[in-house]
C-alpha cells in the first residue's frame, strides 16, 4: 500500500512521447548581450540524462550534431556515437532539421536570399541534413526560416523570395520521394526575430503557402505556443486551425510573454489558460510527439536545466489531468451544453435546396430573444479557473 501511494503520477515515461532537442537542453545560456553562463554538455550525455528523467526522443540540427566542415570519416564517427548511445538509452529521434541561420551567409536569407548561389547551398545543405535525420530514423523535418525575411523592402524581393522559397520546397519533397524515404516536412511559422519581418510569419500565412506547393499533402506544420503569442495571437486558435486543415505534423511546446523578444520559457510559465487548452487540443486531436522548444533561464546551472526538462513534462502531465477533470465536471458539461444552443426548427449543418434557401430567407427569427441570450461565458471562464487551481 505504502509503495502505491509513493508513485508519481506526474512522472513522465516514454509512452507520453515527450522529446527535447539538442539544442534546448543543450542550451549553454548566451544571448544577444552576454556570453554563456553555464558548460557545454555532450551529446550522449543529453541522451543519457533525457532517458532518466523519462523522455521519449531527442531532436537536433545538422550542425547540433555534426558541425558543418566535418570530415567524412569523423562525420560518420560521430553519427555512430551518437547512434550508440541512442540505442543504450531507449530514445528515438522523431524529427530533425538543419541549421539555415547561423552561418553569416545566410545574413540575408536561405532559402530566399537574392543570391541564387546562396540559394543552392542551402539546398545542398538541407540535402544532406536530410539524409543525416533519416539515418537517425526521423519521420518528420522541420523548416524554421529564421533568417528568411528582411529589414529593407526596397530590393523589390518581396513577391520573388516566396516563388524561391516554394522552389526550394518543391525540390527538396521531389528528393525526399526519389530516395523513397519516409518523411513528411513541416513549416514553423514566426513573426521576426532574428529578422525585423519574417517571411510566413504565421500559421495562417504557412497554410495558405502550403497549398501552392506541388505537393502539398507531403507538408504540413509544426506551430509554436512562443512563436503565435509573440505575434499577439492565440496559440490554441492557431493549434485548431493547423488540425482542421490537416496540417499538425510535430508542436513546438513552451511559453512567452506578449510582444517581447523569443524567450522560449518552461511550458506553462506564464500562461496557463493557453497551455490548459493546448493540451486539451494534442490530448485530443494529436497523437505525434510533444516538443519542448525551449531552455532553461540564463540564470540556471546544470541541475537547474534538469529541473527545466522534468518542469516541461510534469506541466504537461498536470495539465492532461486538469483536462480529464474539466471533461468529467458535472457542473461545467452542463454550462457548456447550454452555450451551444439548438435550433428546434432546422438541423446543423442546413442541407442546401433552393426551396430550403426559399425558406430560411422568409423564416422569421425570435431577434429580441436572440438578443437578450447570455450564453453564460463568464460561468464558463469561471469553471475552467476553478479547475486549474484543484477546487474543483
Amino acid at each position: 500500500m505504502d509503495l502505491l501511494l509513493t508513485v508519481d503520477p506526474y512522472a513522465p515515461t516514454p509512452a507520453d512521447r515527450f522529446t527535447f532537442g539538442l539544442w534546448t537542453v543543450g542550451n549553454a545560456g548566451r544571448d544577444p548581450f552576454g556570453g554563456p553562463t553555464r558548460g557545454e554538455l555532450d551529446h550522449t550525455y543529453i541522451v543519457a540524462k533525457l532517458a532518466e528523467l523519462g523522455a521519449w526522443g531527442v531532436n537536433f540540427h545538422d550542425h547540433d550534431l555534426v558541425p558543418d566542415g566535418t570530415p567524412a570519416h569523423e562525420r560518420d564517427r560521430i553519427v555512430a556515437r551518437f547512434r550508440r548511445a541512442l540505442d543504450e538509452h531507449g530514445l528515438v529521434v522523431p524529427m530533425a532539421t538543419t541549421d539555415l541561420f547561423r552561418d553569416p551567409v545566410f545574413k540575408d536569407g536561405a532559402f530566399t536570399s537574392a543570391d541564387a548561389r546562396v540559394r543552392h547551398y542551402a539546398l545542398s545543405k538541407t540535402l544532406r541534413a536530410i539524409d543525416l535525420g533519416v539515418e537517425l530514423g526521423a519521420k518528420t523535418y522541420v523548416f524554421w526560416g529564421g533568417r528568411e525575411g528582411a529589414e529593407v523592402d526596397a530590393g523589390g524581393k518581396l513577391l520573388d523570395a516566396l516563388a524561391w522559397y516554394r522552389d526550394s520546397l518543391n525540390y527538396l519533397c521531389e528528393y525526399v520521394v526519389d530516395q523513397g524515404y519516409d518523411l513528411r516536412f513541416a513549416l514553423e511559422p514566426k513573426p521576426n526575430e532574428p529578422r525585423g519581418h519574417a517571411f510566413l510569419p504565421t500559421v495562417g500565412s504557412a497554410l495558405g503557402f502550403i497549398a501552392t506547393l506541388d505537393r502539398p499533402d507531403m507538408v504540413g506544420l509544426n506551430p509554436e505556443l512562443a512563436h503565435e503569442t509573440m505575434a499577439g495571437l492565440s496559440f490554441p486558435h492557431a493549434l485548431a486551425a493547423a488540425i482542421d486543415a490537416g496540417k499538425l505534423f510535430h508542436v513546438d511546446l513552451n511559453d512567452q510573454l506578449m510582444n517581447r523578444f523569443d524567450q522560449d520559457l518552461r511550458f506553462g510559465a506564464e500562461n496557463l489558460k493557453t497551455a490548459f487548452f493546448t493540451v486539451m487540443l494534442l490530448e485530443e486531436h494529436y497523437d505525434g510527439p510533444r516538443h519542448f522548444d525551449a531552455h532553461a533561464l540564463r540564470t540556471e546551472d546544470e541541475a537547474g536545466v534538469w529541473e527545466f526538462a522534468k518542469g516541461c513534462m510534469r506541466t504537461y502531465k498536470m495539465l492532461a489531468e486538469k483536462v480529464k477533470r474539466f471533461k468529467a465536471d458535472g457542473e461545467v458539461q452542463e454550462a457548456l451544453a447550454a452555450y451551444r444552443a439548438e435550433d428546434p426548427e432546422g438541423a446543423w449543418p442546413p442541407v442546401y435546396s433552393r426551396d430550403g434557401a426559399a425558406a430560411l430567407k422568409a423564416r422569421e427569427f425570435d431577434l429580441p430573444a436572440l438578443r437578450q441570450r447570455g450564453p453564460g461565458l463568464e460561468r464558463i471562464d469561471q469553471l475552467t479557473v476553478e479547475v486549474l487551481l484543484g477546487v474543483r
